[in-house]
């Protein structure tokens, strides 16, 4: 061989974008993404705990399904967890990263709590109930328009803006908390226990569904908003290009905080269902983290509202299930963890595999 001869080796994986995937080739990849994790968590199962991995899966399901108490808490945290995700996800259309969901909805929760604190039984209660729905929406609106406004105006970063944001939340709902009650426990018992003033009635006897059936009109309502009204498409428009919604006439700006008033009111919205429809008390922990778990729902749907249901079942079906696994194979809930992450883990993981395509190398020859 001469000298100087030049050698292009082709490198051994390149990866390739791939074109557009049909929907059906795109769910085979996710319900094969399942089924790989469970076979990991099969895996996991046996070196950690030596329990044979089919009565492990079967205690998950147990855990949702195994009584009517169970499944209508399945239902009412489906729906929470949907709630939330509807609000975020006209934001996240536009490309405006609101991760102070978690916030929005604790103060939406606190402005339910003051009013069955203060009001109590003075009015009657329809009138009180309405109030605290206004209370809750208006809160919500303000922690999200607040940052909503700094990027509007002055392009700050809505990211740290509203996660900073979720903090205050915390400390006010503390603040409040202490404040209420005297002894100094920090715990907030269940408000008005005895006149249930400020409470959600049972709807035929059944407790959460009125918190269900608003949901399900919710994600009617933001799934047609969303396709098919004039503001959805600025939503999508300013989301795909903001120097393309300019020069068409959209204004950027009002868009922007129009879409924040919307997300803080539904956030707000869901704050007032989980105090008055479902604890009947407010504490640090009443999101319980679904403004984080949101992100992922509504990202994994593709901000579609109609799959959002699928994916926030599929959340919580986990999150339940886990819980009862921890206590089947008598550990914390570690293992309940590890074995929901690895089931996540997987389902992210397949939208990389259908979005991209990963190539071997083949024969090549060598060039001179």
């Amino acid at each position: 061989m001469s000298k100087g001869t030049k050698h292009n080796h082709e490198p051994l994986i390149h990866i390739t974008k791939r074109g557009n995937v049909s929907e059906g080739k795109a769910w085979g990849i996710r319900i094969l993404s399942i089924v790989f994790s469970l076979l990991v968590c099969s895996v996991v199962i046996i070196l950690l705990t030596h329990y044979n991995p089919i009565q492990v899966f079967k205690a998950m399901v147990t855990g949702n399904f195994g009584s009517l108490t169970k499944v209508r808490s399945l239902f009412q945290n489906l729906a929470m967890l949907l709630c939330i995700s509807l609000a975020v996800t006209p934001a996240f259309k536009m490309k405006f990263w609101n991760l102070g969901a978690e916030g929005q909805v604790l103060v939406g929760g606190l402005a339910s709590a003051a009013c069955m604190f203060y009001i109590k039984d003075a009015l009657p209660n329809a009138v009180l109930i309405l109030i605290m729905l206004v209370t809750s929406v208006l809160a919500g609106i303000i922690w999200g328009v607040v940052p909503a406004v700094f990027k509007a105006k002055w392009n700050a970063n809505e990211t740290l803006f509203t996660l900073m944001m979720n903090y205050v939340a915390i400390q006010l709902v503390s603040f409040c908390i202490m404040y209420w009650v005297p002894s100094g426990s920090a715990v907030m018992g269940v408000i008005n226990m005895k006149s249930q003033a400020g409470w959600l009635p049972n709807l035929f006897g059944q407790k959460y569904l009125i918190n269900i059936l608003i949901v399900a009109l919710l994600t009617v309502v933001m799934y047609v908003y969303l396709k098919y009204s004039k503001q959805g498409y600025e939503i999508t428009v300013v989301g795909e290009s903001e120097n393309t919604a300019r020069y068409i006439g959209i204004n950027v700006k009002k868009v922007i905080i129009r879409t924040m008033v919307l997300s803080g009111a539904m956030c707000g919205l869901a704050g007032f269902l989980l105090v008055s429809g479902t604890n009947h008390t407010i504490t640090k922990e009443t999101a319980g983290g679904m403004g984080f778990t949101a992100v992922m729902v509504s990202w994994l749907a593709k901000f579609n509202p109609a799959i959002m249901v699928l994916t926030s079942f599929l959340i919580v079906f986990l999150q339940k299930g886990a819980g009862e696994i921890a206590t089947y194979c008598r550990l914390n809930e570690s293992i309940a963890d590890i074995l929901t992450g690895i089931i996540i883990f997987f389902i992210i993981g397949s939208e990389f595999f259908i979005n991209y395509k990963i190539n071997f190398r083949s024969k090549h020859k060598e060039v001179k």
